[in-house]
């Protein structure tokens, strides 16, 4: 969520910003002043209340004088003007609330307002590649593959162990069942990275609940734009939601408290299930795993102070960078231009792997720094070193967030980058590990 006060003093800037992000200027224009007219609402109403609150204050010693001086008229005469202002605060304080809340629902569907250095763009055909990895890989292997690479739900479905007809007999479209070495494989990939990240990268490992309240999913803005992606279950009059990726529980982890500057930057991971009813993606990727309502992920989410966090997204997407070097995939990193950005995001990279069977690039790690976005629909602060007692001085965190990366198209990956012409899928050597020492699924 933006800062009002920012708002109220740089209109033009959001303008332009919605701008870059789509809007028509129209639009933009519009936008910033209903948010605009709705502050100065609310401010010229705490303005009354404020004024009220004074004259209750100033005629309730005025009562006292006139009773002091047996001037019972001027008392009883007083004392209706106070029960007058009464009423009026009461009902004052009924309006605050309500202009409030208007005021936070127009600021809660306002995007992040994109860094300097992002390229202006309307959609993915503006972002800009920034690096590339395994451009050697990729020819090397060509010969291994044959002419014609599958793709990986076809390699899987000839292997009998993916199988889509029985998972929508369970579940519907978009679900897979995985079965033997395939199942253990992805397995083995939310392991290894688990592993690497809390081993090489200084990430600690969390295992947070996958069902949250409203408010959590509010504080990392899925809420309430995108509540149609979601999927919720009833709990007791209420209602719970399944995370669509485990950065909602793990950045909300500091939602409400101070922390302290020497706990900063703190950088947690998870490996969860992920659910998302792709209501926005219909009828995109309906063949194979590639876009599921059900994957596995492991997350990156670091909570930084005001100044580190540039440059905690360059290491955070390194981290993200470094699983697919060491499975020897190819992939190229990009920054996503404003048009193709996140809605809490101020800069993004994407990171695309290789997929032969598609002759495509297609993500599997999305890196993002929200900046104090996040923080300020959380209430997540921090108390900078040497400034003031509890409640002073305090500044928003900086939240960031980043696959670390998607353990199911990490499988579609290595499926379709090690398979081999008689079907079969060669192992990667950091995964044997965790494989049991198995080089190659299929046949031989």
């Amino acid at each position: 969520m933006l800062d009002i006060k920012w708002i109220r003093e740089n209109p033009k800037v959001l303008a332009e910003a919605l701008v870059k992000r789509g809007q028509s200027p129209a639009a933009a224009l519009a936008t910033v002043e209903d948010v605009v007219a709705r502050d100065e609402a609310r401010r010229a109403h705490l303005g009354r209340l404020h004024e009220a609150q004074e004259r209750r204050n100033a005629a309730s010693k005025e009562i006292g004088n006139a009773m002091r001086a047996k001037d019972m008229a001027l008392a009883e005469k007083l004392k209706l003007e106070v029960n007058d202002i009464k009423t009026f605060i009461q009902g004052g304080e009924a309006e605050e609330r309500r202009l409030d809340a208007e005021l936070e629902s127009a600021l809660a569907v306002i995007p992040n307002v994109p860094l300097p250095d992002v390229p202006v763009g309307a959609d993915e055909k503006d972002n800009v590649e920034v690096r590339r990895f395994g451009d050697d890989l990729i020819a090397a292997r060509q010969p291994q593959m044959g002419n014609k690479p599958r793709e990986h739900f076809e390699i899987g479905e000839k292997l009998g162990m993916m199988d889509f007809e029985r998972a929508a007999k369970l579940s519907g479209s978009r679900f897979t069942v995985l079965k033997g070495p395939l199942a253990r494989l992805e397995r083995a990939l939310g392991q290894f990275m688990l592993d690497l990240h809390t081993t090489e990268h200084g990430y600690t490992e969390v295992q947070p609940p996958l069902l949250v309240r409203d408010e959590v999913l509010f504080g990392t803005n899925q809420l309430p734009k995108f509540e149609e992606d979601l999927f919720f279950v009833r709990h007791g009059e209420g209602r719970l939601g399944l995370v669509p990726t485990a950065e909602v529980p793990l950045t909300n982890l500091v939602r409400g408290e101070i922390t302290a500057h020497d706990k900063l930057p703190m950088r947690l991971t998870a490996l969860t299930p992920c659910f998302r009813s792709e209501a926005g993606s219909a009828g995109r990727d309906t063949r194979g795993m590639l876009r599921q309502h059900q994957f596995y992920k492991v997350e990156l989410v670091s909570i930084t102070d005001q100044d580190s966090s540039g440059a905690e997204h360059e290491r955070m997407t390194e981290c993200a960078e470094t699983v697919l070097r060491k499975l020897e995939l190819p992939f190229r990193t990009v920054m996503l231009c404003t048009g193709d950005m996140g809605f809490g995001a101020r800069k993004t990279y994407d990171i695309e792997v290789w997929l032969p069977g598609q002759n495509a690039y297609r993500e599997i790690s999305s890196c993002s720094v929200c900046g104090d976005f996040q923080a300020r629909r959380m209430d997540a602060r921090y108390r900078p070193s040497g400034e003031g007692t509890v409640g002073k001085g305090t500044r928003f965190v900086h939240t960031l967030n980043g696959s670390g990366v998607a353990v199911g198209r990490a499988l579609i990956a290595v499926m379709e980058n090690y398979q081999n012409q008689d079907g079969g899928i060669t192992i990667p050597a950091v995964l044997r590990p965790y494989m049991g020492g198995l080089e190659r699924i299929g046949t031989v």
